[in-house]
């Protein structure tokens, strides 16, 4: 009896987090100079499909290096953030989509676009 236990526990220890749940999904929709949920709210160890919409007028990012370098997701999620850089960037109507497993803290967002941040294009990711 306790060699299935083992197979078990074993395979549910080698599988992603990401795999085990169907993950949550919130749109955050970057517009000119704000982002909507400003403040955006997750639950840490939940996977979750972050949907981004720019219906700005031009290029925009969403910038949240501490929040992605914490996150846990694939290679490809990670692609989709730049890697290192921690930033989804979307040229006008562009949309993209990256599932993580967040960490809990609070992290600050901001579009690197020159004079954005300074406009108002900020926000804060709080992850209980």
């Amino acid at each position: 009896m306790r060699i299935p236990i083992l197979a078990t526990a074993a395979l549910a220890i080698a599988l992603p987090v990401t795999a085990a749940e169907n993950p949550a999904k919130v749109t955050v929709t970057l517009a000119n100079f704000s982002y909507t949920p400003a403040d955006l709210h997750l639950h840490a160890g939940h996977s979750v499909t972050i949907h981004f919409v720019n219906e700005g007028s031009g290029g925009h990012d969403f910038t949240a290096a501490e929040f992605f370098a914490a996150a846990t997701m694939d290679a490809a999620n990670r692609a989709h953030v730049g890697g290192t850089k921690g930033r989804v960037s979307l040229t006008k109507g562009e949309s993209a989509d990256v599932t993580l497993v967040p960490k809990a803290g609070t992290y600050k967002v901001h579009c690197s676009h020159f004079g954005h941040t300074a406009l108002g294009m900020t926000g804060k990711i709080i992850v209980d």
